[in-house]
């Protein structure tokens, strides 16, 4: 299946761009990420397990487990902070 991947802040800044269209076998927003990581070089630096990383799934805040449907868009972003 095919989804974009939209990447925002500092994951967007760390990455170079702002969105990509992915072909993908993964079923879960936790599989996606896992295939990125994969990827190594940026993607594995600012997705890293550990690292503070929030998951959006057709603009809905999603944990790792939300199933992913061919067409979706999956937003990566940092927590955000203020005050």
């Amino acid at each position: 299946m095919t989804v974009t991947v939209r990447y925002f802040a500092s994951i967007r800044e760390a990455i170079g761009q702002g969105s990509e269209a992915v072909d993908t076998a993964a079923t879960t927003l936790g599989a996606l990420r896992d295939e990125l990581i994969a990827r190594g070089g940026p993607h594995a630096a600012s997705l890293a397990r550990g690292k503070a990383v929030r998951m959006a799934l057709n603009q809905i805040l999603s944990d790792e487990s939300a199933t992913l449907v061919d067409g979706a868009e999956v937003a990566f972003f940092p927590p955000v902070t203020g005050g």
